[in-house]
C-alpha cells in the first residue's frame, strides 16, 4: 500500500503533542497536511471526508483519559476506513485508557487505527521550581517517534490494500476509567479555577487571547478569563512572553508537587503496531 500524503490531525495547547506527531511523519517519509483542531474555530469547521490518506492523529492526556474538547471536535471528522495512527501524550504519571478512548473514537467516526502509541512530554503544571518530566521531549523520544514512522510505513507498504492491514490493538478498559479525572473535577458549588493575569508584566499583547482554544479570555482595561470556559491546558501560562499568565488556586500546587513528588522515574514511550 503505497503512501502518498500523511494529514496530522492534533489537540495540542502547548505544543507538545503537534512536536511528537510531526516526528512520527518524517519516520514516514511522505508530504505532510496540518489540520489543527486546538484553535477554537475547529469548534464549528467543516472538514472534507478523508479517504486513503494515512492519518497520525494526536492529543494530550488529562487526568487519564483525552480532553473532552478534543474528543468534541475529533467527533466532526468522517473517514471511510482511512488509515489511522493514534498518539497520546502524558506528563509522566499515566496515560490509563486515554489510547484505547483515543483509538475507539477515531474509529467511530470511520477511521481504521493500524497504529498507536504513548509518549512523554513535560507535564503542563511543570515550573522551573516544580519539574515535572523536565525537557521531554528530548531527543530519545523524538528519535523513537521517527523510528515508529519508519515500522508503520514498512507495515503499509507490505499490505496490498487498507483491508489487508492489520488493526492495532492497544492497551486500555471499557468502560474507561474517569475515577482520578472525577478526582480533580471541580467540587459541587465551587466556581472552577482559571489562570490570572500579573498585571504589572502583562503588555496585552494578545498572545494569550491567539492560543486559547476556547476564547475564554478577553483583553480590556484588565485582562478577564471566563472560568467556565477555561480548560486549564495552560496555554496562555507557557506561552505568555512576560510570564504574566499564572496559576494561583493552590490545588494546582499541591497537585505539581505531588507529581514531581511520586512520579520521578522516567517512563518511556510504548509505541503499538
Amino acid at each position: 500500500m503505497k503512501i502518498n500524503r500523511v494529514k496530522l490531525v492534533y489537540f495540542s495547547p502547548t505544543g507538545s503533542t503537534k512536536r511528537i506527531i510531526e516526528e512520527v511523519a518524517k519516520g514516514v517519509g511522505a508530504p505532510v497536511e496540518h489540520i489543527d483542531l486546538t484553535r477554537p474555530e475547529a469548534k464549528t469547521r467543516d472538514f472534507k471526508d478523508f479517504s486513503d490518506e494515512l492519518t497520525i492523529i494526536g492529543t494530550p492526556v488529562y487526568a487519564g483519559l483525552i480532553p473532552l474538547e478534543a474528543s468534541k471536535r475529533l467527533r466532526r471528522l468522517k473517514a471511510h476506513d482511512t488509515p489511522a495512527v493514534t498518539i497520546v501524550v502524558y506528563g509522566n504519571r499515566a496515560y490509563e485508557d486515554a489510547l484505547i478512548e483515543l483509538t475507539d473514537l477515531v474509529s467511530e467516526v470511520g477511521f481504521k487505527p493500524i497504529a498507536g502509541g504513548a509518549f512523554v512530554a513535560e507535564h503542563s503544571f511543570s515550573t522551573p521550581e516544580v519539574l515535572i518530566a523536565e525537557g521531554r521531549p528530548d531527543s530519545s523520544d523524538l528519535k523513537k517517534a521517527s523510528e515508529f514512522g519508519a515500522r508503520i510505513r514498512e507495515k503499509l507498504q507490505a499490505a496490498p490494500s487498507i483491508g489487508d492491514v492489520s488493526p492495532v490493538v492497544v492497551p486500555g478498559v471499557r468502560p474507561y476509567r474517569d475515577e482520578f479525572r472525577k478526582s480533580r473535577a471541580p467540587k459541587p458549588g465551587h466556581e472552577p479555577a482559571a489562570p490570572t493575569t500579573r498585571e504589572e508584566l502583562c503588555t496585552k499583547c494578545g498572545l494569550c487571547i491567539e492560543v486559547c482554544p476556547n476564547e475564554a479570555i478577553t483583553i480590556g482595561p484588565t485582562v478577564e478569563t471566563q472560568r467556565y470556559a477555561c480548560m486549564r491546558c495552560y496555554a496562555c501560562i507557557k506561552n505568555c512572553p512576560t510570564d504574566a499568565r499564572v496559576m494561583t488556586h493552590p490545588f494546582f500546587a499541591r497537585e505539581a508537587m505531588w507529581l514531581h513528588d511520586a512520579f520521578p522515574d522516567r517512563k518511556e514511550p510504548e509505541t503499538y503496531l
